[in-house]
């Protein structure tokens, strides 16, 4: 069995590992920066963080049968607030037209922006290369176990969540876009410029022009990455775009990567996760999403098969065993897909989160009772 659960500093080795395969900004191959994420994580799933911007939320994935952590994914509850800002390059176009000569050109630039207003995001997500394709999906598990997380505690996030691609890296985990552009005015490598960027961000305000730069002035193997992810990355890249994730013309400004953009209460798995009682145990038919959180056991969640009816869920017995809950427990579900029907993320089990608040299903009287209907800067 595949078990989600919250990071502890016994991790860290094997974190460390994790991420030195890339380079995220939220997964720094620092030890001393990813024991303090750890710590970090620990208080906000306790919910004893000092303060909301302190929040972040570090899942492991381990394999159960062996012990191992395989993978890991995140979650930020504030990129930004005053001073300290999130930093991108706005892409624009610019049309440009000579009378004279008859003839115009279109130029895209970019410059450097700035936000303060406080957006979520999600990140972090690695898993180890032999895992990878797995009959599972275990990738998946790890991005969609973020979504659920957030629909049981929507009041800890932004209503804005953000999600930064990783944009196309040599072997070397170099990008010609940082070489071409970023070293002129930074005289730091990428990955020392990524990792001091974890730190502070004013050295970037300070030396980065403020003016636009027209991107035709670099040369094509630099100004073709801008926007643009690599191949590993766009598996996850489509799989936000099913949750509602949009470009919104900022990238990165050291490697060029796009960022993403989604309203919290318009992503599907968001809106369709409920808490429900545990009924019975026994396998389903329907794929979930199921978690639970105590004090001894902290977050842990699986991917399984269950029953739903009304607000009760029946659960396998090895699940309860691994969440540690038993009949007349609380779970938190989000129903991925129904049996005999097409795959849906969240579509399925929207009915349950509207229950879960005493909705009324589409075109029912008032009174009548509800019923089932089926890497930041």
């Amino acid at each position: 069995m595949f078990v989600i659960r919250q990071a502890t500093l016994d991790d860290l080795p094997t974190l460390l590992k994790l991420a030195k395969m890339v380079h995220f900004i939220n997964l720094p191959a620092d030890k001393d920066l990813l024991a303090e994420k750890i710590q970090a994580s620990r208080l906000s799933f306790t919910g004893k963080e000092a303060h909301a911007r302190d929040r972040e939320w570090m899942f492991v994935l381990e394999d159960t049968s062996s012990g191992a952590v395989v993978g890991t994914s995140a979650l930020i509850g504030c990129i930004s607030w005053h001073g300290h800002p999130h930093l991108y390059f706005q892409v624009r176009k610019r049309e440009h037209y000579s009378k004279d000569l008859g003839t115009g050109q279109v130029h895209v630039t970019i410059q450097l922006g700035s936000d303060e207003t406080g957006a979520s995001e999600v990140g972090g997500l690695i898993l180890s290369p032999g895992y990878r394709g797995h009959p599972e999906r275990l990738g998946a598990l790890l991005s969609l176990v973020r979504f659920h997380f957030i629909g049981l505690h929507r009041a800890k996030f932004s209503p804005v969540i953000l999600a930064e691609m990783m944009g196309a890296l040599d072997p070397n985990s170099h990008t010609p876009l940082w070489e071409y552009l970023g070293r002129r005015f930074i005289n730091l490598s990428y990955a020392e410029a990524d990792l001091f960027s974890t730190k502070s961000k004013e050295f970037i305000l300070s030396l980065f022009p403020k003016s636009e730069i027209y991107i035709s002035l670099l040369p094509p193997e630099a100004r073709n990455l801008i926007g643009k992810v690599g191949d590993e990355t766009v598996p996850a890249l489509r799989m936000l775009e099913k949750q509602g994730f949009r470009e919104m013309d900022n990238v990165d400004p050291f490697d060029g990567g796009p960022y993403l953009q989604a309203r919290r209460d318009e992503i599907p798995l968001v809106m369709s996760t409920a808490r429900l009682k545990v009924a019975s145990l026994g396998r389903g038919n329907a794929e979930a999403i199921v978690s639970s959180h105590d004090h001894e056991h902290g977050f842990r969640a699986v991917r399984t098969r269950v029953s739903v009816t009304g607000m009760a869920v029946r659960l396998p017995r090895d699940v309860a065993e691994a969440l540690g809950v038993n009949v007349g427990g609380t779970v938190g579900v989000t129903i991925l897909k129904q049996p005999g029907r097409a795959a849906r993320p969240g579509k399925d089990a929207r009915s349950i989160a509207g229950r879960a608040k005493g909705a009324r299903p589409r075109g029912a009287k008032r009174g009548t009772p509800a019923r089932s209907t089926a890497k930041r800067r």
